[in-house]
């Protein structure tokens, strides 16, 4: 049943006193039709026609509401809503496409519940991550520092070295003399404490 005849039935079977709110709740619900708004929640309904005399969303939901309700419903469920032009990619042009409001939100919400768990995996594993695996086939031990070649590289990254020599650490991982000359090239420190982090 369409709208119009659903409240013209819905008269002949209320109180004369509820014709009036009857009447309220289909101008408003047209008017949201006729905007191509597909919204016709009880909240919104009574939010819009609050100065019009459209009762409260509680009082629409209660039993004494049920005429209310069913004017609303048939709106909801009967009025050609022009579609809005949507955003969405075609794999997601299904969910438009479930039966009743409830599923399309609950979907939604599962929808976004599924993004939010991909950008925290993003996070732990970022994209475009290289994991190198090294598959040398000596030994492990063999490309290992042993205890000498380690306190070697140890004592060049000391103060005892760097004092010894008027050597300091310069801004990009290189060695300087008192004299300004860079001694070792930008990055040797760098690449001794990577050497020592993972020989």
């Amino acid at each position: 049943m369409d709208p119009k005849a659903t409240l013209e039935h819905l008269k002949t079977v209320a109180s004369a006193r509820t014709h009036k709110t009857l009447e309220a709740i289909y101008e408003v619900c047209q008017e949201q039709a006729e905007r191509g708004i597909s919204d016709f929640s009880f909240s919104t309904i009574a939010r819009l026609g609050e100065k019009r005399g459209v009762p409260q969303a509680q009082s629409i939901r209660n039993a004494g509401g049920v005429h209310y309700r069913a004017l609303i419903e048939s709106f909801a469920a009967g009025v050609p809503v022009k579609k809005k032009t949507s955003n969405k990619p075609e794999s997601e042009a299904w969910i438009d496409e479930l039966p009743t409001a409830r599923h399309r939100m609950l979907v939604q919400i599962l929808k976004s519940e599924l993004a939010e768990a991909r950008r925290l995996v993003r996070e732990v594993v970022p994209p475009n991550l290289e994991i190198y695996v090294d598959d040398r086939s000596a030994p492990k031990g063999s490309f290992k520092l042993d205890d000498i070649e380690r306190r070697a590289l140890e004592y060049i990254l000391s103060e005892d070295f760097m004092s010894l020599w008027h050597f300091k650490r310069g801004k990009v991982g290189d060695v300087i003399d008192e004299n300004g000359q860079k001694v070792l090239k930008p990055g040797t420190i760098d690449a001794i404490e990577k050497s020592l982090k993972y020989l």
